[in-house]
C-alpha cells in the first residue's frame, strides 16, 4: 500500500501554480524563504504505456454495440463443481469438451465481443485440435485471461478477504499477451455483512489499481472488478452507500497509479438489495440506483461498463441490463456474465455429445437476449423456467 510517509516533506502544489506547463513550488505560510531549483515539465510527466493506442482500440472493440463478454474463466476446481452438477467427473478432457462447446457455438461473435479464459484454457486446444484462442479470433471475439490468484483472508479485518496475485504479474501478463490474450480480469470482493471495513475497501482498491497499471504496461486491457457481494439481508440503499465508497476509492487509486482510463473496462455489481433481503427491487429500481451511481463515480472516458451477474438468475440479469439501456448512456453499458449465460446451456448439454447443438442453441439464445438488452430492446418473451431460477450461492468463489 501507499505509505503516508511519502507525504510528510513534500512541497505543496496548487493548481494555480502551473503556468505554461512549468510547476512552481509554493511555500507554506510563515515558512522561511527557500530557493528551489526549477523543475522541468518532464519531471512530472506521466509516461504513457507503449501499448496505449492498442489498449484503447481493444477496449472499444469489446465495448461495441450489442455485444458483451462471456466469462468462462472458472478455475478448474469451480469448473469441477459445474461438471459435478450434471454428473461429470472433473477431468481435463471433460473441461475441454465443455469449453469447446462454448467457443465453437456458430455465430457467437455476433453477440459476444470478448471471452475471459482460465490459464488452462488459454493454452488449450478444442477436442478437434484447434487452439481455443484461434477459434475465438475467427469468431471476432477478443481472448482475455483471469490473472488474479484468488481470495485469501485479510489479516486485521472483520473476517474479510483480499485478492492475491501481484507477485510475478508482469511476467505472467507478458506471457499471456504472447499467447494471444488482449485483456485481463482481476476479481476482488467487498462484503456488506462483514462491514465492510476501511481496510478491506482500501486493499481492494489498491490491488485493483496495481493490477490495472501492470496489465496496461504489458499490453492487456484490465477489467477492473470490485464486486459487492450479494450476500446479506440489506436493502438497496445500503448497497448504494457501500458501492459509492468502493467505486470512489477504486478510481482514486487508479488515477494515482497513472492508469489510462480509456484503456480499461469496469466490471461492477449492479446495485441491488442483498440476496436474502425480504424487499426485492424491480428492474427499473435497479437501473435507477445503478445509473445514478455510475454518473456520480465513473468518468465518461471509461469506454465500457460490463456488469457481472453475481448470482442473479439468467432472466433477472437480462431484465436489469435492459432497464439500464432505455436511454443513452455516456458509456457502453453491457454484460460480462458467467452463470447467467451458461446455466441453461450446461444443463441442456448434460455431458452428452448428442446434446451439443441444443446446448449451443441455449447459449446463443442467452447471448442474443443480452445483446438485445444492451441495445435496450429485450422483451423477455418466451423465456424458459430454467432461465428464471436463482443462481445465488452464499460465499461464492471462483
Amino acid at each position: 500500500m501507499a505509505s503516508a510517509s511519502l507525504l510528510k516533506s513534500s512541497p505543496v502544489l496548487d493548481k494555480s501554480d502551473f503556468v505554461k506547463g512549468q510547476p512552481l513550488l509554493r511555500q507554506p505560510a510563515g515558512a522561511a524563504a527557500v530557493h528551489f531549483q526549477p523543475i522541468s515539465p518532464s519531471a512530472l510527466t506521466i509516461r504513457a504505456t507503449s501499448y496505449a493506442e492498442e489498449l484503447v482500440k481493444t477496449a472499444k472493440t469489446i465495448a461495441s454495440p450489442g455485444r458483451g463478454i462471456l466469462a468462462m474463466d472458472e478455475s478448474n476446481a469451480t469448473c469441477g463443481k459445474r461438471l459435478a452438477s450434471i454428473g461429470l467427473e472433473n477431468t481435463e478432457a471433460n473441461r475441454q469438451a465443455y469449453r469447446t462447446l462454448l467457443v465453437s457455438a456458430p455465430g457467437l461473435g455476433q453477440y459476444i465481443s470478448g471471452a475471459i479464459l482460465f490459464e488452462e484454457t488459454l493454452y488449450q486446444s478444442t477436442v478437434d485440435g484447434k487452439k481455443i484462442v484461434d477459434l475465438l479470433v475467427e469468431q471476432g471475439i477478443v481472448p482475455g485471461i483471469k490473472t488474479d490468484k484468488g481470495l485469501v483472508p485479510l489479516a486485521g479485518s472483520n473476517n474479510e478477504s483480499w485478492c492475491q496475485g501481484l507477485d510475478g504479474l508482469a511476467s505472467r501478463s507478458a506471457a499471456y499477451y504472447q499467447q494471444g490474450a488482449r485483456f485481463a480480469k482481476w476479481r476482488t470482493v467487498v462484503s456488506i455483512p462483514n462491514g465492510p471495513s476501511a481496510l478491506a475497501v482500501k486493499e481492494a482498491a489498491w490491488g485493483l489499481a496495481r493490477y490495472a497499471a501492470i496489465s496496461q504496461d504489458n499490453g492487456l486491457v484490465p477489467i477492473v472488478e470490485p464486486e459487492i457481494l450479494l450476500d446479506g439481508e440489506h436493502g438497496i440503499e445500503r448497497t448504494f452507500e457501500v458501492a459509492q465508497k468502493v467505486w470512489a476509492e477504486v478510481f482514486f487509486y487508479l488515477a494515482q497509479n497513472n492508469v489510462l482510463f480509456e484503456g480499461i473496462l469496469l466490471k461492477p455489481s449492479m446495485v441491488t438489495p442483498g440476496a436474502e433481503s425480504k424487499v426485492k427491487a424491480t428492474p427499473e429500481e435497479v437501473a435507477d440506483y445503478t445509473l445514478k451511481l455510475l454518473k456520480r463515480r465513473i468518468p465518461s472516458a471509461v469506454p465500457g461498463i460490463m456488469f457481472l451477474s453475481g448470482g442473479q438468475s439468467e432472466l433477472e440479469a437480462t431484465l436489469n441490463l435492459n432497464a439500464m439501456n432505455q436511454a443513452p448512456n455516456p458509456w457502453h453499458v453491457s454484460f460480462s456474465y458467467a452463470r447467467a449465460l451458461q446455466n441453461t446451456c450446461l444443463k441442456t448439454w448434460g455431458g452428452l455429445p448428442e446434446n451439443v447443438k441444443a446446448a449451443q442453441d441455449a447459449l446463443l439464445l442467452r447471448a442474443k437476449s443480452n445483446s438485445l438488452a444492451q441495445l435496450g430492446k429485450y422483451t423477455g418473451e418466451g423465456e424458459s423456467e430454467e432461465a428464471k431460477k436463482e443462481l445465488f450461492v452464499k460465499g461464492y468463489s471462483y
